[in-house]
């Protein structure tokens, strides 16, 4: 039996475990996250490395054939080191989907709600100069969102704010670049309305697990 594993630096992450749940009934979906040390967003890169590779240890230990890193913050800062470091593992990553939402939008202006971990990172940027150059890239303060929701706070969150920026800028497309917004991506969506897309990334996982799983017959079935 293929054994998926899913980390997270908080909740956000069993949003995405469910979804492997549905998309892959015949694996092992095992489910790690660092609840003691959320939220990753506002530490510097050093840490995160760390505290990634420290919370993936019992994913490694239990001989996962492939890791899902999903958490943005972690992804973005960590996950190059964490592939060099475990080369006979499977890394998929999650990052802001900046190049869909650029293929995506008619106004030209798209706006990215993330942590301010995933903002300074320099994979974000490579990603924003590969994709977005041309484009109105908007990041609304969301910097307290992750650590609220894991509070249990979700539907206490303002979204106003950002969503104001987001209207008053003509953005048709709002990328959720943290897994703990999927949480409340109803909310988002009611408030944005019909004409503003909001993106995440639990498809584009499947997909990338998909083709890994189907061409890598070293695999257990």
């Amino acid at each position: 039996m293929v054994k998926i594993g899913v980390f997270d630096s908080g909740i956000g992450g069993q949003a995405i475990a469910d979804k492997l749940h549905d998309l892959f009934p015949a694996a092992k979906i095992i489910s790690v996250n660092d609840s003691a040390n959320v939220p990753y967003g506002n530490r510097h890169r050093g840490s995160i490395i760390q505290m990634t590779e420290d919370a993936i240890k019992p994913l490694i230990k239990k001989k996962c054939d492939v890791i899902v890193i999903a958490c943005n913050t972690a992804t973005t800062n960590a996950i190059d080191d964490i592939r060099k470091k475990h080369p006979s593992i499977h890394f998929v990553g999650i990052e802001p989907m900046i190049k869909p939402a650029a293929k995506l939008t008619q106004t030209k202006t798209i706006a990215v709600f993330a942590t301010t971990g995933t903002l300074k990172s320099h994979r974000y940027h490579q990603l924003k100069h590969r994709w977005a150059s041309q484009l109105v890239v908007l990041e609304p303060d969301c910097s307290q969102w992750a650590t609220r929701i894991e509070n249990g706070e979700a539907e206490r969150i303002d979204i106003h704010s950002a969503i104001s920026e987001v209207k008053r800028w003509n953005a048709d497309v709002i990328v959720l670049g943290c897994t703990h917004y999927h949480h409340i991506k109803d909310r988002i969506e009611r408030a944005a309305g019909p004409g503003i897309h909001v993106l995440e990334p639990s498809d584009a996982i499947g997909a990338r697990l998909d083709a890994i799983l189907s061409t890598n017959s070293e695999l257990p079935e």
